[in-house]
């Protein structure tokens, strides 16, 4: 449990400062967009611009990890990320644009580096448990930007709030250096990286039918978390009748049941041993909470509306982990970290294209209410095609998964 336990630690803490650092951006905006001269709307192309770099980074990141290790690779990240908030808190347009690219660049490699790392050092019956808790990290590190960036500004200012997440990142990849000798002992210091290390990460996410499935779920299913995330404020407020601060408090509602589903979708799949049909069933609940979500009105009822939210978040934000895990078990062995970036590809594709797509529908007059009733459609589908595929499918023996 020890050697599973120190790895699960480290890598939740890089990943939550990762998301930490991405999401400080965006809680500056209203505050530093003045000072910069761009904007508060600006954020909205940062943060598609720091996603794009995170698509490239992380076809090349799974040879990166076999070449110098995933503690290696994790502490660069999280330099990269520091570098980018450095240039954020510089305050130049054209230093917001380098920050994006260096913060994106940063947070693209980080899972495939945790997922090679846990996936050697979690047995087989906890899988789906453990990349769940490491999956946390992720809104954990946003509600604590949300919580620790605002004070920061208060105290001193928006670019020292950016210049001390910063810091926390630096620090961090120090505190990482004395796990390396033992978890980046399977390093290949002689492999050879070249531009063709992309092209065999997309090769392993399609070439396999159970990853390009995997792959091309999570680019529905990370494109509807990113429209209830990005959008739900806004229908509550302008729709609904919603305060900001009421709205706020449900967008954390559907947070925080992301955070808790995560571990007990993770605690369920293991238990089961009918992961893949977990996450057909989770599909379905994400498009059942994107219909509930639309059919809010000015009368309905607070307790129905945080049940929804709460149900939503945990379907639409809580799928990761479980994800995750099934990409690890699926990869060949040694190679989790290459599997996992070639379908990270495809789950940036659908953060870029899901709220830009959500956004033409409601530019174009359909509403809000009517986006996210059409949004449901891809993730229902792909409830259908993970449950039927996985109808005569033997539930998963721990034996089994040894190989992963």
């Amino acid at each position: 449990m020890r050697s599973t336990l120190f790895p699960l630690a480290a890598t939740t803490a890089v990943q939550l400062l990762a998301s930490m650092a991405l999401v400080t951006v965006p809680v500056l905006a209203p505050v530093a967009s003045a000072d910069v001269g761009v904007s508060p709307g600006f954020v909205g192309f940062f943060i598609a611009l720091s996603y794009g770099a995170s698509m490239i980074t992380s076809l090349v990141s799974g040879a990166l990890v076999l070449r110098y290790g995933a503690i290696r690779q994790s502490q660069a990240c999280l330099v990269l990320c520091a570098a980018g908030l450095a240039c954020v808190a510089g305050g130049q347009p054209a230093l917001l644009l380098a920050g994006a690219l260096l913060i994106g660049s940063g947070y693209g490699p980080i899972t495939p580096a945790s997922s090679h790392i846990l996936a050697k050092t979690t047995p087989p019956s906890m899988m789906s448990l453990v990349f769940s808790v490491k999956q946390t990290g992720v809104p954990l590190g946003g509600a604590a930007a949300g919580a620790l960036v605002p004070p920061l500004v208060l105290y001193a200012g928006w670019r020292f709030a950016a210049v001390a997440v910063a810091i926390a990142c630096i620090v961090a990849a120090f505190l990482a250096q004395p796990l390396r000798r033992s978890l980046d002992a399977d390093r290949e210091p002689s492999r050879r990286l070249s531009i063709g290390s992309a092209a065999t990460a997309l090769r392993f996410a399609l070439r396999d039918a159970m990853l390009r499935r995997l792959a091309l779920c999570s680019f529905c299913f990370s494109g509807i978390q990113l429209c209830l995330i990005t959008y739900l404020v806004t229908y509550l407020t302008s729709k609904i009748g919603f305060s900001l601060v009421a709205a706020g408090l449900m967008l954390s509602v559907a947070q925080v049941g992301g955070v808790v589903a995560r571990v007990a979708w993770g605690a369920i799949a293991d238990r089961s041993g009918r992961p893949m049909r977990l996450l057909g069933g989770i599909a379905a609940g994400m498009g059942l909470g994107a219909i509930a979500t639309a059919a809010f009105s000015p009368a309905s009822a607070i307790a129905w509306i945080t049940v929804v939210c709460a149900f939503f978040g945990a379907t639409a934000i809580g799928w990761n982990g479980v994800f995750l895990a099934q990409v690890a078990r699926f990869a060949p062995p040694g190679q989790a970290s290459i599997a996992t970036a070639g379908t990270l590809f495809f789950t940036y594709g659908g953060v870029l294209l899901g709220p830009t797509m959500f956004a033409l529908l409601v530019e174009a007059g359909l509403g809000y209410a009517a986006a996210f009733v059409i949004m449901a459609i891809p993730s229902s589908a792909c409830a259908a095609w993970l449950l039927w595929r996985d109808l005569d499918a033997k539930p998963v023996a721990a034996t089994s998964l040894e190989k992963a």
